[in-house]
């Protein structure tokens, strides 16, 4: 597949939903918005778990996640860095 951006080849896999290919790395597919499990993982907590309160919010300024057990919930960032230096 190739970045929209930069047009450089962006290493992809089929969505298990709906088949369409989209960034390997991807943790929802872009299409249909079935989220993507690697193996064991675990899914984000659901919204009652969460205290809102308490919630660290994604470093990058477009990212809608949030940062649970090190990471963002959307794009697997970490907290603290800018999405030039991931």
């Amino acid at each position: 597949m190739e970045c929209p951006q930069c047009h450089e080849e962006i290493v992809g896999k089929a969505c298990p939903d709906c088949g369409v290919e989209i960034p390997l790395e991807s943790r929802f597919c872009m299409f249909c918005g079935t989220l993507i499990t690697k193996g064991e993982e675990e899914e984000a907590p659901e919204p009652d778990e969460l205290d809102l309160e308490e919630r660290i919010l994604c470093s990058d300024g477009t990212c809608t996640g949030i940062i649970v057990d090190g990471q963002c919930t959307e794009c697997g960032m970490e907290p603290g860095k800018s999405p030039d230096s991931a």
